[in-house]
């Protein structure tokens, strides 16, 4: 295997497509060889980046042409995956949003914000989140291999 390899799917940015992504991430990490618990965090991860894709990016488009496109590539390393999810819509500063959010012990699920919970679920479920805003937004999210007898 090559140190590096790249499978990307450009798409409209639609809820439409998410069961694509879902599908071909599923195909692509177990080829590598996760486990069907990783797989599944990382659906739930990927899903949460392309929906803020969906619903973000480009809500300051006309409403007779609303929907820019998605990329979604996935980066196969010798020891990880990472899902790359970029549009070039409206940006935001994830470091502002991540200041701004308030901590979640304690609270109910009825005080959180609707979509307060997306990059907190990413970060959780994925070993990085990286999040770059300069033209539109990309999102990278990695999740590294540990081979069976390895620690976690």
């Amino acid at each position: 295997m090559t140190a590096e390899e790249k499978i990307t799917l450009r798409l409209p940015a639609k809820s439409d497509y998410l069961d694509l992504i879902r599908l071909t991430l599923y195909g692509v990490a177990t080829k590598i060889g996760f486990s069907y618990e990783e797989i599944e965090d990382m659906k739930v991860a990927v899903s949460e980046a392309c929906n803020n894709a969906v619903l973000y990016a480009y809500a300051d488009r006309p409403a007779s042409d609303p929907h820019g496109d998605m990329e979604v590539s996935f980066v196969r390393t010798n020891d990880s995956l990472s899902i790359v999810v970029k549009d070039e819509g409206e940006s935001f500063d994830a470091a502002s949003v991540a200041q701004r959010s308030e901590p979640l012990h304690g609270k109910s699920i009825n005080d959180i914000q609707a979509g307060g919970l997306g990059l907190y679920l990413m970060q959780a479920l994925m070993d990085e989140v990286e999040v770059r805003s300069e033209k539109g937004t990309e999102v990278v999210l990695t999740k590294r291999l540990v081979k069976s007898g390895e620690m976690a």
